[in-house]
């Protein structure tokens, strides 16, 4: 199965390192196409183009990723999935796309909420053999304020070096056992379920 994702962040970014590592835990024979459009603004307005491509392309599903924060709205206003998923919608109709097999995930808050479900996986990141290192697991993931600001405390205290998303994050996934404290999140488990086509 060829499954298109289209992202927020750019080629490097921790978004497309972090889905496509875990749509490959889901569905090991994935076949994945990326579109990178570098920041929310751009994902809101040329997602419909990128989809049409992918489409065409030979994917057979494709999901559009991108984080509830943070915001980029004019002045300050708080973000607003609903305003974000009518700017796609209008999008992907602008360019024609009237597939059914086109999906939304908004991740709540941002990424890193995920990455903090597994205490485990951070642990073995942050751990040496001289000095381990226990992360509690987050349980209520969907509440996490500032999950990015968070996961930047445990690296700052534990490393005295910062959390860098583009660098630690997938060295975060890549050291999961299994998904099974990721399905504690909503935004995941429906990630989960449009990779694999099936519910969960």
């Amino acid at each position: 199965m060829k499954v298109g994702m289209i992202f927020e962040c750019g080629p490097d970014g921790a978004d497309k390192k972090v889905c496509e590592h875990l749509a490959r835990m889901i569905q090991p024979d994935i076949e994945i196409s990326s579109v990178t459009l570098d920041n929310k603004p751009n994902l809101l307005c040329e997602c419909g183009m990128a989809a049409a491509q992918l489409l065409t392309d030979g994917c057979d599903r494709i999901i559009i990723v991108w984080d509830l924060h943070p915001p980029w709205r004019e002045k300050k206003q708080p973000p607003c999935r609903k305003e974000d998923r009518a700017a796609i919608i209008n999008s992907l109709a602008n360019a024609g796309v009237t597939s059914p097999h086109v999906y939304l995930v908004c991740i709540e808050e941002e990424l890193e909420a995920w990455l903090l479900a597994d205490g485990r996986a951070i642990s073995a990141v942050l751990s040496k053999p001289t000095h381990p290192v226990k992360v509690k697991d987050k349980k209520n993931l969907e509440g996490i304020k500032n999950p990015k600001k968070q996961l930047n405390k445990i690296f700052q205290e534990n490393t005295g070096r910062p959390y860098v998303d583009r660098q630690h994050a997938k060295m975060i996934v890549e050291k999961l056992e299994d998904l099974n404290k990721l399905r504690r999140s909503v935004t995941f488990v429906r990630f989960a379920e449009k990779v694999a086509g099936i519910k969960l």
